[in-house]
């Protein structure tokens, strides 16, 4: 994997933290080098009758001395791309809306949490949270296990 810009290196130690627990899960990262470029990274798994999920990191990289970013978006709907939809099951929400506002669990700062990090160490640390949320509040939300 080419490491040469920082969405690709975000890539590379996203991949290295959830890609087995998402995996495991049935999702699997899109191969979309355009989005990834731009980047948004997005995990998606086929559900039952006819609906996928979606789970999207955005990333947003800014210059040396400064603090990039990322937030998880997750998507429910019977559109194979992803799109917004009509479906009674149709969602969309960040992971820091669902986990703050929805289930009331005040392990992030706001339900509008964007994770920061300045260096390699904090992007694995905020990926690992991100992911442990994604696994245990996110997953089963997309899948109609657990409800608010």
């Amino acid at each position: 994997m080419n490491t040469d810009s920082p969405q690709d290196y975000f890539k590379l130690i996203l991949l290295t933290v959830v890609r087995g627990a998402f995996e495991a899960a049935g999702y699997a990262l899109t191969d979309s080098p355009t989005q990834h470029a731009g980047g948004l990274f997005r995990f998606r798994k086929a559900l039952d009758d006819g609906l996928f999920a979606f789970i999207e990191f955005q990333h947003l990289h800014y210059v040396e001395g400064s603090p990039s970013r990322f937030r998880v978006t997750l998507t429910r709907t019977d559109n194979a791309g992803g799109a917004a939809s009509d479906h009674p099951a149709y969602v969309r929400k960040t992971l820091s809306e669902l986990v703050v506002r929805d289930f009331g669990v005040a392990i992030l700062p706001s339900a509008d949490h964007w994770w920061t990090f300045q260096n390699v160490d904090q992007m694995g640390k905020a990926l690992g949270e991100a992911g442990h949320l994604v696994v245990g509040y996110g997953m089963p939300y997309l899948a109609g296990d657990l409800v608010p």
